[in-house]
């Protein structure tokens, strides 16, 4: 599957899930529930899904070394969440009641197509056991008026109320419903309905840009994109130097990573305690964990043409250069020089383009997942990604060949 495809079918952390989920059951991944003790073992692929938005992938080859070689990344990006009780009315607009999820750019969401997804809860026999099924609306029916500057010639100059002023409008009237709407395509009853996690999603379709198509504009390249580089590289590898080859995708990153789902937490120890004991491996886990390999893999900056001063003095990327070993003194990133000399040799044993990258001095930047899960599971780590422009606007920016080369170079290594 193209990363365009991923792109266009990933429009919430459950449905990244679903789409990568799908990828790997076509080529053969069988589903495994951690805690089985009695499952067929016999072709060593499985896809493992705890929760809707988080998903393991793990391919086992009886010829590695005992120890595991692990990707993570993270399904979530900046968006807008349905708040409870969401629906209202305001001076004959119906309207949605939402929140900022995440460090996203507000002014790039106004006047765009905005659909509507994520996860509904619906009432079973069971009360701890509701069904829980997806939803994507099958048009953009929301969209985040902005304010004309004849109205307000200072409104570039304003921060931004969000309450006030990011609220989609979805119809006229007081008589029209969301939920309605959501209910009659899931063929339930709207009082069937107990709760939801939804999301807005910005509808606008994946482009290839530039004079020779060489760009890729689309939402939410962070960070689907490495969800994209790991599924399909863990698909393309061959015969790997470890035991374990496993990719991790988590939830709320872009919220800090605290919660079950996320990266910060006991998870993905408890899949990989689990998978050392259904696979036999003999080292004692601890050493078994030490002599691990471990990519975090999420956007980088790229250099702005329009704003130089923003970059570092020395360690500047490029689009089109390859993907980005991330650097930071702080930890902000996960790499250090032993993690950063290996991926150097893999890239140039097997031709593959990669740039290193440092944040300018006093300008922090992002920090991923990659320290966090590395505080949990402490193997050898280090933070990659896709060089971008535009991080966390509604629309990013990024560049094909160097998409080409994160799969590359995780295709490698699994």
């Amino acid at each position: 599957m193209d990363l365009k495809e991923y792109l266009k079918r990933s429009v919430s952390p459950f449905h990244t899930v679903r789409t990568c989920k799908e990828r790997l059951l076509e080529e053969g991944f069988r589903e495994l529930k951690i805690g089985r003790r009695d499952a067929d073992l016999s072709d060593g692929s499985f896809v493992i899904e705890p929760y809707p938005s988080v998903l393991f992938a793990v391919r086992y080859c009886e010829e590695g070394k005992d120890k595991a070689h692990i990707g993570t990344a993270h399904t979530d990006f900046p968006n807008f969440k349905l708040k409870p009780n969401c629906e209202f009315a305001s001076e004959g607009y119906a309207m949605i009641n939402t929140e900022p999820y995440g460090g996203l750019l507000k002014r790039t969401w106004f006047d765009r197509p905005l659909g509507l997804a994520g996860k509904v809860i619906i009432k079973s026999g069971n009360e701890f056991e509701p069904k829980e099924v997806l939803y994507r609306s099958q048009e953009p029916y929301l969209i985040i008026p902005g304010l004309a500057p004849h109205m307000d010639r200072e409104i570039e100059n304003k921060p931004i109320d969000v309450q006030q002023e990011m609220c989609p409008v979805y119809s006229m009237g007081e008589d029209v419903s969301i939920m309605d709407r959501i209910a009659a395509y899931l063929g339930v009853k709207k009082e069937d309905i107990l709760d939801y996690d939804l999301y807005l999603f910005n509808n606008d379709e994946p482009q290839y840009i530039g004079l020779k198509g060489e760009f890729i504009s689309s939402p939410r390249i962070d960070n689907v994109s490495s969800c994209a580089a790991l599924t399909e590289g863990l698909i393309e590898s061959s015969v790997s130097d470890a035991k374990i080859n496993l990719i991790c995708l988590f939830d709320n990153e872009e919220i800090g990573s605290r919660s079950k789902q996320g990266a910060d937490s006991e998870l993905m120890l408890m899949v990989l305690r689990y998978l050392h004991d259904i696979f036999g491996i003999e080292k004692d886990l601890d050493a078994f964990l030490l002599d691990s390999f471990m990519v975090s893999v999420d956007g980088a900056h790229a250099l702005h043409p329009s704003y130089r001063n923003k970059a570092d003095t020395t360690s500047v990327v490029y689009l089109g250069k390859g993907f980005v070993l991330k650097n930071s003194a702080t930890q902000r990133y996960v790499t250090d020089a032993k993690a950063s000399a290996i991926v150097k040799a893999i890239c140039e044993k097997n031709d593959i383009p990669v740039q290193q990258q440092a944040n300018r001095s006093g300008a922090p930047g992002g920090q991923t997942l990659g320290p966090i899960a590395s505080s949990y599971v402490p193997a050898m780590a280090c933070d990659i990604g896709v060089p971008m422009l535009s991080m966390h606007s509604a629309r990013e920016l990024a560049h094909r060949d160097d998409y080409d080369s994160l799969k590359a170079f995780l295709s490698s290594i699994l």
